[in-house]
């Protein structure tokens, strides 16, 4: 299976043996960030740094002032982080050591964006704003995350793009300094804490039939047992059905399906409409539509209807490959993403083993997170695990 390394920018930029590292590694592609979240990253084999932090969502080029001219929402440039086309440099010493480019383009996933507009934010129940959680359904982000996606997902040179969190983001983030594990949630507390309650969502559950303050108010009295822990927040869709009532819970998704739907269809259309011939789109995705987070609840005969394939994260096990196999799309992309830092939970030593165990589930290419992240020992046992696939 062909098989593809993330990488940041900074990762290769400065270190002259960086790209023939990454080459060495035996993938035949890169995954290269083009439009990043707000991170601390480390560096370990750099000689100018060990630790980078990325102080907030940028696009890691200059962006193109004529196309963003008048918009109140648009990209923020890099710091020192990633001064200038630091994507562009990146791209070029990676595609002189023999390797294909893909761009990696992460979208509603923005704390600064939040924090200076923060009428653009997901809002809670409670009235709590997400400031990292753009709300999807509102029409000027929609148009930003359109027009971004179409920018940092088309670099020179770049053969495809992986877009991520193009879907809602909700509750869970991974924010410095956490600390909102002390009551668990499953996935029925995580979609409750995730229903939106701006101005716009509010008007678009009012076309599903329902009233905004009535559901916020049966959104809050059927968490409160949660919090007392009298009562479970898991067993998937129907534990949400069960805490909000099927009537509540099945309106509710009727609309953000939809809206993630559309945005998804819209965002893969812009990009097509600025790429050259043969440039692939796929998705970070989810196979639960309503799941939120970087890699967005999709459905998953849609989602192939739309784009070229989706990365999936199979770190640990590959189910969530079957809901997309079982769609039997011929030429789609499949790519199981294996986390291959044994610090971050990965499993670099199992490489050839988990890659075979998504193949056999239907993965057509692997994605390995994270190239620039990896110890030595992870690398090598990349190496390795690659050689025998």
């Amino acid at each position: 299976m062909r098989a593809s390394a993330f990488v940041y920018p900074w990762d290769v930029n400065g270190d002259p043996a960086a790209a023939q590292r990454v080459a060495d590694l035996g993938v035949e592609q890169v995954t290269l960030a083009a439009a990043y979240h707000s991170t601390r990253a480390l560096t370990p084999r750099h000689p100018r740094h060990r630790v980078v932090t990325a102080e907030h969502a940028a696009v890691l080029y200059p962006p193109d002032t004529a196309r963003w001219e008048g918009h109140e929402l648009r990209p923020y440039e890099a710091g020192d982080w990633a001064p200038g086309d630091a994507y562009g440099e990146a791209a070029a010493a990676l595609a002189d050591a023999g390797l294909e480019v893909h761009t990696w383009v992460v979208l509603a996933h923005n704390s600064r964006l939040g924090a200076e507009h923060p009428q653009t934010s997901v809002v809670n129940a409670y009235g709590d704003r997400y400031p990292w959680a753009p709300c999807v359904a509102q029409p000027a982000t929609r148009a930003y995350l359109t027009g971004l996606a179409a920018e940092a997902a088309t670099r020179p040179g770049a053969r495809g793009t992986e877009l991520e969190s193009l879907g809602w983001y909700g509750l869970a983030h991974l924010h410095a300094h956490d600390k909102t594990g002390g009551v668990g949630l499953g996935d029925a507390g995580q979609y409750l804490m995730s229903l939106c309650f701006c101005p716009h969502c509010r008007e678009g559950y009012g076309a599903q039939g329902l009233d905004a303050d009535a559901l916020a108010a049966a959104v809050r009295a059927a968490l409160e047992p949660v919090w007392r822990g009298s009562a479970p927040s898991d067993g998937g869709w129907p534990g949400v059905e069960k805490l909000l009532g099927e009537g509540y819970a099945n309106a509710t998704r009727a609309w953000r399906d939809e809206r993630a739907r559309t945005l998804q269809e819209a965002a893969v259309a812009a990009v097509r409409a600025a790429a050259p011939d043969g440039f692939r789109v796929l998705l970070h995705a989810d196979p639960v539509s309503y799941h939120c987070g970087a890699n967005a609840g999709v459905d998953p005969a849609h989602i192939l209807s739309v784009a070229d394939g989706v990365v999936m994260p199979c770190t640990g096990g590959a189910g969530l490959l079957t809901p997309f196999a079982e769609q039997g799309r011929d030429g789609a992309v499949l790519a199981a993403n294996l986390t291959v830092v044994s610090g971050m939970g990965g499993r670099p030593d199992t490489l050839a083993a988990d890659a075979a165990r998504a193949g056999e589930l239907g993965a057509t290419e692997l994605r390995l997170y994270h190239a620039g992240l990896a110890s030595d020992g992870d690398l090598e046992a990349v190496r390795e695990g690659l050689r025998v696939r």
